[in-house]
């Protein structure tokens, strides 16, 4: 009898080692492995393909001895919220050891570098433009034309940089793929390396993942041999938000205060040390190596518009099924929370979801026919980001979500743009008057201004998107604003 338990962090944060002690300690043959990203069923245990959870160590006896019917979940790979998913990024999910590359050569690994190998740097470059991807860290940036921009630029030296400082609010896919298949990331990696002509690579990891940095060094010895010439260092962020941002990330690697550098010119050119530098997130890079193995076309025949492919969509906040759902754009919002994720976890009505973290756009039910899709969200005043959802019932206070919104601008932000500096502290200040019910029409008036001024006037991102939040919550839930009109 083969028992599977993941050492996903989520799981092991959930009670899985004792789970897994539980069961070595009853003679069972135990493996660690990747999560398959049911969260709410965490720790969940595989025995023969029939999943069981949430279990604890109390519960390892009785299902060893054919009982606890009330936590078997059936086949895994069969229950409605995996078998309704289609998997590309996260094929391996839940299925192989993370750090074993017998597994991953076992499942396809290496598949797509040899391939890329095959036909060359060009052709690689061509097939990722032909496929569609676009960036899926937030910009939504074709990510063959970013390849090839830095393949046409003219130096000796070229870097590859991986974003994996993850750090918006209800995000951990990126997370999930360096704890669960690190291989596929640093496939992927190489793979860019060969198509633009760099020797060296650099992820860049937040410092609160420290499960996701123990595998990635790992994995990054495991397989030094087999994607050599090409070279990968692993690097530790020190949590600042805004080094989620590509520039502030950049200088964040070369030793310097993590902030925004002005553009042009784009790090494509001059990025890394002064260098041409490719920087995509942990999911773009990661889906490289299923492109290049199995076709440019076959990737692109998923999706809908310009947003070809697959998302992995991350289900959190108050949601009964919280967890990873990768898909091909077009399922709307509304399937997602409600039929995916099951409505709210506290079985009240769901009033709202913020897509895209703590700087995206809240929607309402009205918006849930919206389909996840970058032009629809776009047409909806919104935004995918990294593709993380966290849901709200109706006993959220939209002011309050709203006010924090600008006060984490203002904690977060590098400082250098007077928009967002200066901004969001007034904004905070202005919206604890609206709290506190002083002039409330004029003040959000003010903060209307005020987000106009900085979408499009702030240097990067953390500045320019946080009046999605804010102007969202204004919009479609004014009631919580002027109930407490004084005036």
């Amino acid at each position: 009898m083969k028992v599977r338990i993941s050492d996903d962090a989520l799981a092991i944060a959930c009670g899985a080692d004792a789970v897994a002690k539980a069961f070595t300690d009853a003679g069972s043959d135990v493996e660690r492995v990747s999560s398959w990203g049911m969260h709410w069923l965490e720790p969940l245990v595989e025995i023969n393909g029939i999943g069981f959870g949430p279990v604890t160590p109390a519960d390892v006896a009785d299902i060893l001895a054919g009982g606890a019917d009330t936590l078997c979940i059936g086949p895994i790979a069969a229950h409605p919220f995996i078998a309704r998913q289609q998997r590309l990024t996260f094929a391996r999910a839940g299925k192989t050891r993370p750090l074993d590359l017998d597994d991953y050569y076992a499942t396809g690994g290496w598949q797509g570098l040899a391939k890329a190998r095959e036909i060359g740097p060009s052709a690689s470059i061509e097939a990722l433009i032909t496929s569609g991807l676009r960036g899926r860290g937030g910009a939504g940036f074709p990510a063959g034309i970013k390849w090839r921009t830095v393949a046409g630029a003219q130096s000796p030296q070229k870097y590859i940089v991986c974003n994996a400082d993850e750090g918006d609010s209800g995000t951990f896919a990126d997370r999930m793929v360096m704890e669960g298949d690190p291989y596929v990331l640093i496939e992927g990696m190489a793979i860019a390396g060969h198509a633009v002509g760099a020797s060296k690579g650099y992820v860049y990891i937040r410092s609160e993942y420290p499960h996701a940095i123990a595998k990635m060094e790992a994995a990054v010895k495991a397989c030094a041999h087999l994607i050599a010439p090409f070279d990968v260092e692993i690097r530790v962020g020190a949590g600042a938000y805004v080094c989620g941002e590509e520039t502030s990330l950049l200088n964040s690697l070369e030793g310097k205060r993590g902030e925004v550098r002005a553009k042009p010119p784009l790090p494509a050119l001059e990025g890394l040390f002064g260098k041409p530098t490719v920087v995509n997130n942990v999911l773009t890079l990661a889906t490289v190596p299923w492109v290049l193995a199995n076709g440019a076309e076959a990737y692109a025949a998923y999706g809908m518009g310009r947003s070809r492919g697959t998302m992995p969509i991350q289900i959190a906040g108050n949601v009964k099924y919280g967890g990873l759902f990768e898909t091909a754009f077009g399922i709307t919002l509304g399937e997602l929370v409600n039929d995916i994720g099951g409505g709210s976890g506290s079985g009240r009505q769901v009033r709202c979801v913020q897509v895209g973290g703590p700087l995206g756009a809240y929607h309402p039910p009205s918006q849930f026919d919206t389909p996840f899709d970058y032009e629809a969200f776009t047409g909806v005043d919104g935004l995918i980001g990294h593709g993380g959802l966290v849901v709200f019932d109706e006993t959220v206070d939209m002011a309050s979500q709203a006010r924090f919104a600008m006060e984490f601008c203002a904690a977060e932000s590098c400082g250098k743009c007077t928009p967002c500096r200066l901004g969001s502290t007034r904004g905070t200040e202005t919206l604890d008057r609206v709290l506190a019910g002083e002039n409330v029409d004029a003040n959000l008036a003010l903060i209307e201004d005020l987000c106009d001024t900085m979408k499009f006037g702030s240097l990067c991102a953390l500045g320019g998107f946080t009046p999605y939040p804010v102007l969202s919550a204004i919009t479609h839930f004014r009631e919580d604003f002027v109930v407490r009109n004084k005036a």
